[in-house]
């Protein structure tokens, strides 16, 4: 690598070249010029500018370049709306030994450190999204502007990786320990958070931030003042902040633990280990940790399962596997949610917060109705509380939402969404009477979680109309829909489904019409083993620890807690009734429901998980118990066993289409890569159905 050659077999670097040019400090103030150092890949914002080898020596050249010159300072930015998303991460699957993961990080802190230790004062004009090495560079330079709708981040630990070209060092000694761990872990492990500007601008990351208008123009201006002395920067001395260190170091470590449930994660912990070093270590003694701490994590299969969770969810947001041509989706002008419950309401603010179209809600009872009127809007007025939501912006949400109690107000919707109680019987009634008021263009979906949906339709003039909407809970967070075609739904229905998806900015897969479809089918698959274990006599804290060791940010039974023991039940009774015995009705479920039990555990004053003495109450003692380790194995054969059928069956097209369903719609853990590639590197596949799902090489090491 240190000959900027790429690992054979990688694919060809799309190269960021590093432009140099001068400008005048005269017109700003400041006596000289300024070499000013553009970053351009030659794409546009859609494809951000990364480093690779080639990349980094381009860079290499302009600040020796810039060095040699007679400017007086330094500046880096990069081309409209994008400074630099950091390293080129497709080479890494193809990396064979340590010594050429070494030399990656030492080849872009021979780069960037060029900044860091430039006798001539260095600025980076952070004009747009700085992610990873991208924000690492800017770190490097002595002073830093930042565009007002700009995004910064380090997401290293998000993707099994530590913050390695001088990221971890850098960042503790020039905001504190606290700060640092805030960026570096928390904002990564909570779903990868970005910085907004006026985070960044908060936490001493960035020392300006300058409307885009006039971002440049500004950015110079503030160089220009540095230089001319008119302006000071002062830098705290966080050396010998001993307590801050240690205080940091725990919150980071509680926190990683609550994410991963226990279980001890390299990448995270590793960058708290650099975090706390920095307290003590030259930037040098830094620099030569993290290229070590890189070198470690990038020969493991952890990082290779991280970058592959999140290359499919990358892909996956960007293309619906099977999706009918876009062109043939129907305009949607207005939409009817069917139910005011809360899985309803909720549904309906989605809708009317991404689709910008009339949403009208119905329920049996006025009171329904108002009850679900008020929630979304309680909701729509947080989000103005929280500065998420202009009142004018509001107003116009306001304005859009209705209810009733008649369904005749859906005759002029061309989408309808159902949402009420799970049996089967009344969905066929409540499609069929809406067919005699709407259109024979208008789209009926159902988010049921376990039913046919093609028996909802039966006896419909208009099956093909009909498609399965599946959402999870929480609706605004969760990002998965699985959007379920029948054998009668047609392309167009089929089309315009997925572009309302896409306008909601959920990420699609197209599943058969199957009971349960995917995420529902699995984990009530591998709860199923949980809650037999159980039933057979397994004490319950050892078969909620059972899945620990895998990462999971909660237990099987806190999981069983957040999808109620009722949905639980009803999808598990539905499962037994069309796949068979597999699926056991558990006996203290039944219990849990009758009893009117919904969580297992209840949170304490300090918000400590308790066991809930009522569900204690209704667990009976049976006389075969197990251990953790065998209610582990029987857990993850279940899922082999069913992943494989539901494959053979054409439940979906591809194993890549299950590892994004439960990464997305169950929560498995980013770390483990899916949770095929997962049962492939255990051995459980081949043990359980005689071949990998994966071909060798996929989320681990080759």
């Amino acid at each position: 690598m240190s000959d900027s050659k790429l690992p054979e077999g990688a694919p060809e670097e799309v190269v960021t070249k590093a432009i140099l040019r001068e400008v005048s400090l005269a017109p700003f103030g400041a006596t000289g010029k300024l070499a000013l150092i553009t970053l351009d890949n030659g794409m546009d914002h859609n494809r951000p500018n990364t480093f690779g080898p080639a990349g980094l020596e381009s860079l290499s050249v302009a600040i020796d370049a810039a060095q040699s010159s007679d400017a007086v300072a330094i500046a880096v930015t990069g081309k409209p709306f994008i400074f630099a998303a950091g390293a080129d991460l497709s080479g890494i699957s193809f990396l064979s030994d340590k010594t050429q993961a070494l030399a990656i990080g030492k080849l872009g802190h021979d780069v960037f450190r060029k900044l860091g230790e430039s006798k001539k004062p260095t600025f980076a004009f952070i004009n747009g999204l700085a992610l990873g090495g991208g924000l690492e560079v800017g770190l490097h330079c002595h002073y830093r502007s930042l565009a007002s709708t700009a995004f910064t981040g380090l997401p290293e630990c998000f993707l099994g990786l530590v913050p390695g070209w001088g990221g971890a060092t850098i960042l503790p000694k020039l905001i504190g320990p606290e700060k640092a761990v805030q960026v570096i872990i928390l904002n990564a492990l909570n779903n990868n958070t970005m910085m907004m500007a006026k985070d960044a601008l908060a936490l001493g990351v960035v020392d300006a931030v300058y409307e885009p208008a006039d971002f440049l123009e500004n950015s110079i201006k503030f160089a220009a003042q540095v230089i001319n002395g008119s302006k000071k920067i002062e830098r705290a001395d966080f050396s010998k902040d001993s307590d801050g260190f240690t205080k940091a170091i725990a919150t980071g470590r509680a926190a990683v633990a609550k994410k991963y449930g226990g279980a001890e994660i390299a990448a995270p912990l590793k960058a708290l280990e650099l975090i706390k070093a920095a307290q003590t270590n030259t930037y040098s003694q830094g620099f030569d940790a993290e290229d070590q701490a890189l070198a470690e994590l990038v020969m493991t299969d952890a990082l290779r399962a991280s970058l592959y969770s999140f290359n499919l969810i990358q892909k996956k947001r960007k293309k619906v596997e099977g999706a009918p041509k876009p062109a043939l989706a129907r305009k949607i002008t207005k939409v009817g949610v069917v139910g005011a419950g809360l899985m309803a309401s909720q549904l309906a603010l989605l809708m009317l917060r991404n689709l910008k179209v009339p949403v009208v809600i119905t329920d049996l009872d006025q009171e329904r109705v108002d009850k679900g009127l008020n929630w979304i809007k309680n909701e729509i007025a947080k989000l103005v509380e929280k500065k998420r939501l202009t009142p004018e912006g509001a107003a116009r949400l306001l304005g859009n939402i209705s209810g009733s109690v008649d369904q005749k107000v859906f005759a002029t919707a061309d989408f309808i969404l159902e949402a009420i109680f799970e049996e089967l019987s009344l969905k066929q009634k409540l499609f069929k009477d809406l067919e005699k008021i709407i259109s024979p263009e208008c789209i009926l979906a159902t988010n049921t979680s376990s039913l046919s949906v093609e028996a909802m339709a039966e006896g419909l003039a208009n099956p093909e109309r009909v498609v399965g909407f599946h959402f999870f809970n929480p609706v605004a967070v969760m990002p998965l829909l699985e959007v379920a075609r029948t054998t009668k739904t047609d392309d167009a229905t089929t089309a315009t489904a997925i572009n309302i998806g896409k306008d909601l900015k959920k990420t699609m897969v197209i599943v058969k019409d199957a009971p349960a479809f995917v995420v529902n089918r699995l984990l009530t698959r591998f709860m199923g083993e949980v809650t037999d274990a159980m039933d057979e006599g397994t004490p319950y804290e050892v078969a909620d620890a059972a899945m620990k060791p895998l990462g999971f940010p909660m237990s099987s039974l806190e999981l069983l807690g957040l999808v109620g023991p009722g949905v639980a039940l009803h999808v598990a009774q539905t499962l037994n009734k069309n796949l068979g015995p597999r699926y056991k009705i558990s006996p203290t479920m039944e219990r849990f429901v009758t009893e009117g039990v919904r969580t297992f555990y209840v949170k304490d004053e300090n918000g400590v998980n308790q066991v809930n003495p009522a569900a204690l109450a209704l667990i009976e003692k049976g006389s075969s118990p197990s251990t953790a380790d065998q209610v582990r194995d029987r857990a993850l054969k279940a899922i082999a066993t069913e992943a494989k059928m539901m494959l053979d069956e054409g439940v979906v097209a591809t194993p890549a289409e299950i590892d994004i369903c439960m990464l997305l719609g169950s929560g498995w853990p980013m770390h483990l890569g899916g949770i095929l590639p997962y049962l492939d590197r255990e051995g459980v596949s081949e043990a359980v159905c005689g071949a990998r799902f994966h071909p060798a090489g996929v989320a681990s090491l080759p």
